[in-house]
């Protein structure tokens, strides 16, 4: 984590306001008010407005640093004669020293930061950095999209009865301890993610030997381009197979009823009264999960239930709960528990194959087939 931006850049904010504000202490002013004062004194009769495209401030946080500006009297502000609507921002003759004052504190900080770097390296990042301030501008021109990180390019197991190709999307709005991917539930900002353009590229070129899709997480409905990602991998021709945790039935319905679904798999983290525990999270919508699962009931396309035994987290209780919860449904997969050093948490158990067998007796009563598998 101490590599990814957000980090970085919240390190070097906060190393720097604590700095500038040690500097400043005697002239009554922080961090927060440098950067307005600054550019203020370098355009003179700059309005509110303008100030505020320059700096992609919100309107809020620069009435309230002029305002203090304006009372401790380093800014004054006029009537804008173009515009009765808007002032006119200028710099105090008490600024004056203020903002010499700054300007050297700028220096000094910025040259501790770079002095004994390579300078060739010291350019880079400067024209790096200005072509990322320019894109962080442009906040609104990011595209909805699917974001798959990982792909199993040929797979015999992700959907039974075809050959696949299984893409896995990052991120999650939970985080079950025995997850066993938790670089896409962890999301690294460096993580490389692999362009929708080069998987539909690879599938295009093994339409003879790929005959499905298995699509899977991270949780993929978590993504509002999901839909438009699945009906153009249903319109080149594949089935398609989708893993899900069943919080976003809303989605789900609408890939159910547009019939871009072949087969869904909705895991069951456990029982009700240990859905929170069992899935790393407080506050899960169970209501939304209940939704799901009444829905894919009512039969408009095959499914599976599943779920990953975890021998801390379930008994015979909950396994019973499942299956009242689950009552009529046509298949459900006890799952063994898959440790590797990228579960979340590694120090967890699966069951053995005695308890599995008790508990696929215990789902037998409610559920019409219940089968175990390797996860």
């Amino acid at each position: 984590m101490e590599t990814d931006l957000i980090m970085s850049n919240s390190i070097l904010y906060r190393c720097t306001q604590k700095y500038y504000d040690q500097q400043l202490a005697s002239y009554s002013v922080g961090y927060g008010q440098v950067v307005y004062l600054m550019m203020i004194y370098e355009n003179e009769g700059i309005t509110m407005k303008d100030l505020a495209v320059k700096g992609s401030f919100d309107k809020g946080t620069i009435t309230k640093a002029i305002s203090k500006l304006e009372l401790l009297g380093y800014v004054y502000l006029l009537d804008n004669p173009q515009d009765k609507r808007s002032k006119l921002l200028y710099t105090t003759d008490e600024a004056k020293d203020l903002i010499t004052k700054m300007y050297l504190i700028r220096k000094e900080w910025f040259q501790h930061l770079i002095g004994g770097l390579d300078q060739n390296k010291n350019k880079e990042f400067s024209d790096m950095m200005t072509e990322i301030v320019k894109r962080a501008q442009n906040y609104t021109d990011i595209n909805i999209k699917t974001h798959f990180y990982q792909m199993d390019k040929l797979s015999l197991s992700s959907y039974s009865g075809y050959t696949a190709c299984t893409l896995y999307t990052g991120g999650c709005n939970m985080k079950c301890p025995f997850c066993k991917y938790s670089h896409l539930v962890f999301l690294d900002e460096s993580t490389k993610e692999i362009e929708n353009e080069e998987i539909y590229q690879y599938l295009s070129k093994r339409k003879n030997m790929i005959e499905a899709i298995c699509i899977t997480g991270g949780e993929p409905l978590i993504h509002e381009g999901i839909i438009e990602t699945i009906r153009e991998l249903k319109e080149m021709g594949f089935y398609i197979k989708l893993e899900t945790n069943g919080t976003f039935p809303d989605r789900l319905k609408i890939l159910i009823n547009d019939h871009l679904l072949d087969y869904v798999a909705l895991d069951i983290k456990n029982s009700s009264d240990l859905y929170n525990q069992t899935s790393g999270m407080e506050g899960i919508k169970l209501a939304s999960v209940s939704e799901s699962i009444n829905y894919l009931m009512k039969g408009y396309v095959s499914c599976e239930f599943t779920s990953t035994i975890v021998r801390e987290f379930h008994t015979k209780e909950s396994i019973e709960s499942i299956g009242k919860w689950l009552q009529g449904a046509e298949r459900f997969y006890l799952q063994y528990l898959d440790v590797n050093a990228h579960c979340i948490n590694p120090h967890l158990h699966p069951e053995d194959e005695g308890i599995m067998k008790e508990y696929q007796k215990i789902l037998e009563k409610y559920i019409k087939y219940v089968g175990i598998r390797n996860r």
